[in-house]
């Protein structure tokens, strides 16, 4: 299932998610201006999970690989990968910017992309893949909407055999069986011994940390109304 959009309007302008989608798009034009050196700059900027192991196994100076951990969130693999990524923050991150303000909102995509990685890198230490993406950060965002407004309404594409139909169903259904998804697929990779191209492990990590710390950041605010 694809979702098309919410129906749960935000009160105020999504200044930071609009600022986080138009950094994303700048980085990936970027990239597409790059040529030949495109291959160079995600091997430089994206997180590699075994040069950062090696680094701290090793005491280097982890300022470079640490980095890392942030600049892989907006350097992307392509324009499906990019337009994806920028839908599901586009239709959930305006309400959670709403409920925790402007600045609390930029420090938790931030840190719920940081708790991303660092799972993907826990489950993927050996790997000299280069690792790029917003999916961590944005999984942080679905975790903490899953979590506020379970029963708010998205319209979603479903596919159902050769037909597809579009209905409005409970965000918990939505983001619940993407999650499920999510997790199982990545829990088959690892038993498997299979080197996915999808991050699994950081949708999970970033998902589950933004289910936990969404509380945290809406501490000391007015409670507004909840969807469901």
């Amino acid at each position: 299932m694809f979702p098309l959009r919410d129906e749960n309007p935000a009160a105020s302008f999504p200044i930071v998610t609009l600022a986080l989608i138009a950094a994303n798009v700048a980085v990936f034009a970027y990239e597409v201006v790059a040529g030949p050196e495109l291959r160079s700059l995600l091997m430089t900027w994206g997180l590699v999970p075994q040069r950062l192991v090696l680094a701290i196994a090793d005491h280097r100076d982890l300022a470079y690989p640490a980095a890392t951990l942030f600049t892989s969130m907006f350097l992307h693999g392509g324009w499906l990968h990019l337009a994806g990524n920028l839908w599901y923050l586009w239709i959930f991150g305006d309400n959670i910017e709403d409920r925790i303000g402007h600045a609390r909102y930029l420090v938790f995509y931030l840190l719920g992309g940081l708790a991303a990685a660092v799972v993907h890198v826990a489950f993927n230490a050996d790997s000299a893949v280069p690792t790029v993406g917003a999916s961590g950060a944005i999984a942080a965002v679905l975790g903490a909407y899953a979590m506020l407004y379970p029963g708010a309404r998205v319209v979603t594409l479903v596919p159902l055999f050769f037909f597809i139909r579009i209905v409005s169903l409970p965000a918990i259904v939505v983001l619940g069986l993407w999650f499920v998804l999510q997790f199982f697929s990545g829990a088959m990779a690892v038993s498997a011994s299979v080197k996915s191209g999808v991050a699994f492990s950081a949708h999970v990590g970033g998902f589950v940390f933004g289910l936990i710390a969404v509380r945290l950041f809406a501490l000391g605010l007015p409670p507004r109304p909840r969807s469901g």
